[in-house]
């Protein structure tokens, strides 16, 4: 456990050292304080039955956004060690090939939970200015967060997988994004073809995190989720795993 969390302090640091972490924080923050202004605006203009977070959460911008931040979190977690040499210094540590892939993501996942943190402060700061509450309920705020938690978990899998793949850290990126927009596009079948099979269509939904967090930011929480993006990111993290010791071996 010691070595892991050795590690995970590592990948933590190299990440704040990193002028990149900064850059996305700050179009980040500047992006989606513009989606909650936007939502207010809307929401000012007359009566509805969406609240703020429902506004917030389910705009287009905020999803592009939300798309766009991925893959520089993600394209130099591997690719930037192959490149370098490091990844050879680092395998002579006594760590195993499990712990390098799970302390990648951890601090990934670390940065990424940071960058939400301010965004509290929207809901506290229109709180205090609106007199009322951004949504009806807590569990509003509570299942918008927990989706954005697992949607990210797994699209921050699926771009180790990606930086595994390749010494260039511009590749990663491309691949991931191009992954992640595939699969978030999968989800839209639906809204882009409404005549389609009652079949095709629970798919498209089953894959959705658009109507996921439709879901949860009503503050409805669904176990299938937590199956799902629980799955698909073991599912990434295992495939990243193993290129990781085929391309680690084949050096």
């Amino acid at each position: 456990m010691t070595k892991f969390l050795t590690l995970l302090s590592r990948e933590v640091k190299s990440t704040f050292y990193s002028p990149i972490a900064y850059i996305v924080m700050c179009f980040f923050l500047a992006l989606t304080g513009l989606c909650f202004y936007s939502g207010v605006a809307f929401l000012s203009r007359g009566a509805t039955e969406l609240t703020v977070v429902e506004a917030f959460f389910d705009s287009v911008p905020f999803w592009i956004g939300f798309i766009l931040i991925f893959p520089p979190i993600t394209m130099r977690l591997f690719a930037e060690e192959f490149k370098m040499g490091t990844i050879e210094t680092l395998m002579t540590a006594p760590v195993s090939d499990g712990q390098v892939v799970l302390a990648k993501f951890g601090g990934a996942l670390i940065f990424y939970c940071i960058l939400w943190l301010p965004t509290l402060l929207y809901f506290v700061i229109f709180q205090q200015v609106a007199r009322t509450d951004a949504a009806l309920a807590a569990g509003a705020y509570w299942g918008s967060y927990l989706e954005l938690l697992l949607v990210g978990m797994f699209f921050l899998s699926v771009g180790c997988f990606s930086s595994v793949l390749t010494q260039n850290q511009i590749v990663a990126a491309v691949i991931s994004l191009s992954l992640i927009v595939m699969f978030f596009l999968g989800g839209l079948v639906a809204f882009f073809s409404p005549n389609i099979s009652p079949v095709l269509r629970m798919v498209s939904s089953y894959f959705s995190p658009l109507e996921h967090m439709g879901e949860f930011s009503k503050g409805l929480i669904d176990t299938r989720r937590f199956v799902f993006y629980g799955s698909g990111t073991a599912l990434m993290l295992l495939l990243t795993h193993l290129v990781f010791q085929y391309r680690r071996w084949k050096a």
